[in-house]
């Protein structure tokens, strides 16, 4: 089964990944992140996100968008803009279902996650392919620091940066 992945940074993704394949799937990568600023920031996280796909022989689709301001009270707005575009995506590339790998961060609201994904996939007639990656976060984030991949300190937008 063809996974499109929703992608927010290199070190979310790997464990992901690795859990997907694991058991049997086939993961395909996807960078939309429009809520990630500023350009430097949104620069750096692609830039990993691309070296990963690249050393992992996966495939990645990436859609640039500009950056978008969302303030702390948008969080569902944010999730559910860029699993609309996953799952879209994915129907239309032909995979499967779509995941994200923004259910591995403990930082993230999983249960509105999960939820809009879900409401989503009901909506658009594909499967959403849900996994908790939360336990597997450290074990993620030391691979992508023993990888010399970029490691973040927020969620990515500006009001994330602030708190």
């Amino acid at each position: 089964m063809k996974v499109l992945l929703h992608c927010c940074c290199a070190p979310c993704s790997i464990e992901c990944v690795k859990a997907l394949e694991t058991q049997g799937l086939e993961p395909g990568l996807y960078w939309y992140n429009p809520n990630i600023q500023p350009q430097e920031e949104y620069r750096s996280r692609k830039e990993s996100l691309l070296a990963f796909g690249e050393e992992n022989k996966l495939p990645l689709l990436i859609e640039d968008a500009p950056g978008m301001d969302f303030s702390a009270k948008d969080c569902g707005l944010c999730y559910r803009l860029r699993l609309e575009k996953t799952a879209r995506l994915a129907a239309e590339k032909g995979f499967n279902a779509f995941s994200t790998s923004l259910l591995i961060s403990p930082y993230q609201n999983h249960e509105l996650i999960k939820q809009t994904a879900e409401e989503l996939a009901a909506e658009l007639g594909i499967e959403f392919l849900y996994r908790d990656f939360r336990p597997l976060f450290r074990q993620g984030q030391n691979q992508a620091r023993q990888a010399g991949y970029y490691m973040q300190k927020y969620c990515g937008c500006a009001a994330s940066k602030e708190s």
